[in-house]
């Protein structure tokens, strides 16, 4: 430590730290500044290269001591945290409502954006609260009740979906015959007749001198008709086709698009023709139009009315009798805990209060519902100390609140019914391992690609990301979607076939359609469906190559080493660089920098010491990266000038290319696993990490190891830490 000194001592305090008092020998009195130190040392950032000299054995040495200290000092004096109070964030509620009642919508038309801390939206203490947010609550839950349980009033209502909205499908969701099409998911709330409005734009295509509509509903078809257009308007056409068809309530696929089918069946993939982007004057759908309900017959017979009513008073059975029974499981499952004496009273009463004055048994038990999903017990997660814990004391959370952990954590969603018996039979711990292997088979587990990873890469800044439309003129909205699918598809896979994290990284394989396979110059790969693709990984393979994360950390008109490279950090190796001095001079660059330029430029920034603690780090991750473009193409040169895709770490190691990065990365592969668990962590606790937690960070990778790497292996490993498991009752 005495070379040490010499920069980070009280009168300089380089990097925010002085190590003045710190002793070798005392490493757990001082948690926050040795874990620093730690990661500083292990990652070789320290000593710095104009710095005092340490062999990598010394290092090594230094950091195993460090380590090792440190995490015996947690096992000494666990400290498991304690998580604030959570309200369930927009995912959650949504997801809650489609188990709890069979009723899949999206509530972000209704409900605000969360806030976020720790780069997740599932954090408990930011999830604040307002009367504001109550009031759309209790709006939110008068919609919902009445939709599941049938009472909503025949309103006419015309609404028109396009690409952009929420309701609208992937293109690879499309009927393979189809193409240039829209398909959107809707909520029919009555048996009824609706109109279907479908607005065509553009020019015939002339590899099809007879184009054709087809409109679809469930993926039966429900008309096709000439797409017909009028000479005079000189080939451009915008011209509406509308039907009207009779449907059951409840959730239903509306999709039309261009017809494009061969002799063969749509099986026969291979044999049709007409696939690929669309031509830039192909005939299209813009958007589509559902009016109605129309000589509406009566609520239905829904997926929501099956799992409400259980039950129907008569034959012996009283309203009250059957009322109770209806609400009993309800409460139960949206409490996500056994329903306790007198909490069922309250309910009953506003059931007779919505019974009142010739209401419905139907009302009543929709009042009655409008309750639960506004109640405290449904809409936060609670966590009580058991009687006797004193204050500042850890504990075991209970079976029932280990299931919501565990419940939230893999599927965003309340527990489901096998989840909750085996909690109140108090039998979750012995049976975690066989619980934690059904959840991350279950398709809800998919919340983890879309919550997680969609933040934690941040995927989900791509549907805002705008590259400039002179530069990239080939990128639009399929494209866009094609980005996020093919993330989403691959982290995916990772989750349902068990597969090492490291495939994160350094994977052969990829998920493409015929659009995205083209962008990416991969060959032999037909039709508007994801597939799985082997690649080439030294130009393929891995999130960092996939263009939805190159998109994000690029500039609309062109590449960012800086952002690139920040993003390496914060979300690979886990060692986010401070946010740069307030005296520090900008990058002198702009829109038109050529890559040369730009590495010109960001020479001379580093020449500057305050910049060159930073960008020493952040440069060389970025330059590797340089040979895709902002929209994600592999290119070996930009405007006639080779593409220098080279770079030297503070430690030496020179990387060359994309391939040169990814073997840098596998051979820090220790970082990446500590950092994937350390982002999994905050997710799984909705809280963030304090230095304590490092040893726990630490434990879960070592067992992730002994699991060959594997998801399953690293989730349990976080379910079975003493964060996971207990909780300290706070101070008063």
């Amino acid at each position: 430590m005495r070379t040490c000194f010499g920069c980070h001592n009280e009168k300089l305090k380089s990097g925010s730290l002085s190590l003045q008092g710190l002793k070798a020998s005392a490493i757990p009195a001082a948690v926050p500044e040795w874990e620093k130190i730690l990661r500083k040392v292990r990652g070789g950032e320290m000593p710095p290269p104009n710095g005092p000299k340490m062999s990598e054995e010394a290092r090594a040495s230094v950091a195993a001591h460090v380590e090792k200290e440190l995490d015996a000092n947690f096992a000494r004096k666990p400290n498991p945290g304690t998580p604030a109070i959570h309200r369930l964030n927009r995912a959650e509620y949504s997801n809650a409502i489609r188990d709890l009642l069979s009723l899949d919508l999206d509530h972000s038309a209704t409900l605000p954006t969360d806030d976020s801390g720790y780069g997740f939206d599932n954090i408990g203490s930011v999830l604040s609260t307002s009367p504001m947010l109550l009031e759309k609550y209790m709006s939110t839950a008068r919609r919902v009740a009445r939709l599941a349980v049938g009472t909503v009033k025949a309103a006419l209502a015309l609404e028109r979906y396009t690409s952009r909205s929420r309701e609208a499908l992937t293109t690879d969701e499309m009927p393979l015959s189809l193409r240039n099409g829209l398909a959107i998911r809707r909520y029919f709330p009555l048996d009824a007749e609706y109109s279907i409005l479908v607005r065509m734009r553009g020019a015939p295509d002339p590899m099809l001198p007879f184009p054709q509509l087809d409109i679809r509903v469930d993926g039966v078809r429900a008309k096709v008709t000439a797409a017909n257009v009028d000479p005079a308007e000189e080939n451009q056409v915008t011209k509406n086709f509308e039907i009207r068809v009779p449907l059951k309530a409840g959730m239903h696929t509306v999709a039309a698009g261009v017809l494009v089918e061969s002799l063969r069946s749509e099986a026969g993939v291979a044999e049709r023709r007409g696939f690929g982007p669309p031509p830039a004057f192909g005939l299209g759908i813009e958007y589509i139009t559902i009016g109605g309900p129309f000589s509406a017959s009566g609520a239905g017979d829904t997926a929501s009315r099956k799992r409400i009513f259980i039950c129907r008073p008569g034959s012996g059975l009283s309203e009250e009798t059957c009322a109770k029974q209806i609400l009993l499981p309800i409460a139960r499952r949206a409490y996500r805990r056994p329903v306790v004496a007198g909490e069922i009273e309250p309910l009953m009463r506003l059931f007779a209060l919505g019974r009142k004055d010739g209401g419905s048994f139907d009302t009543g038990i929709e009042t009655a519902l409008r309750a639960v999903l506004v109640s405290p017990n449904f809409l936060f997660r609670v966590e009580k100390a058991p009687a006797g814990v004193a204050a500042g004391s850890s504990y075991r959370v209970s079976d029932l609140e280990l299931a919501s952990r565990l419940s939230f954590f893999l599927w965003s969603s309340i527990p489901d019914d096998e989840l909750l018996r085996v909690a109140a039979l108090r039998q979750l711990r012995p049976q975690l391992k066989a619980q934690v292997k059904r959840m991350l088979a279950d398709p809800k587990a998919k919340a983890l690609v879309g919550n997680f990873a969609g933040q934690w890469l941040q995927l989900r800044n791509v549907a805002s990301w705008k590259p400039d439309p002179d530069k990239y003129p080939l990128f639009d909205d399929a494209l866009r979607a094609a980005f996020q699918k093919e993330t989403e598809l691959f982290f995916g896979h990772v989750i349902e076939q068990d597969r090492p994290v490291l495939d994160l990284i350094n994977a052969d394989y990829t998920f493409l359609n015929e659009r995205l396979a083209r962008h990416y110059g991969v060959k032999d790969v037909r039709g508007s469906y994801f597939r799985r693709v082997s690649v080439d990984r030294a130009e393929r393979g891995g999130i960092l190559s996939q263009g939805g994360v190159l998109t994000v950390t690029s500039y609309p008109t062109r590449t960012s080493p800086v952002l690139r490279g920040k993003w390496v950090l914060e979300n690979v190796l886990g060692s986010p660089p401070p946010p740069p001095p307030a005296d520090v001079p900008d990058l002198e660059d702009h829109a038109a920098t050529s890559p040369k330029d730009l590495r010109a430029a960001l020479e001379k920034h580093r020449a500057s010491p305050a910049c060159a603690s930073c960008h020493s780090r952040l440069d060389p991750l970025g330059f590797a990266l340089e040979n895709y473009d902002a929209v994600g193409r592999f290119r070996k040169a930009e405007g006639g000038a080779p593409i220098d895709s080279t770079g030297a770490l503070p430690n030496g190691k020179v990387l060359d290319g994309p391939s040169g990065l990814k073997q840098v990365l596998m051979g820090r592969q220790d970082e990446f696993v500590d950092c994937l668990a350390e982002k999994l962590m905050i997710y799984a606790l909705g809280r963030g990490l304090e230095a304590e937690d490092q040893a726990v960070v630490r434990q879960v990778r070592r067992q992730t190891a002994r699991g060959e790497y594997r998801f399953s292996a690293l989730v349990e490993s976080i379910v079975g830490s003493v964060p996971f498991q207990m909780r300290r009752n706070p101070e008063p």
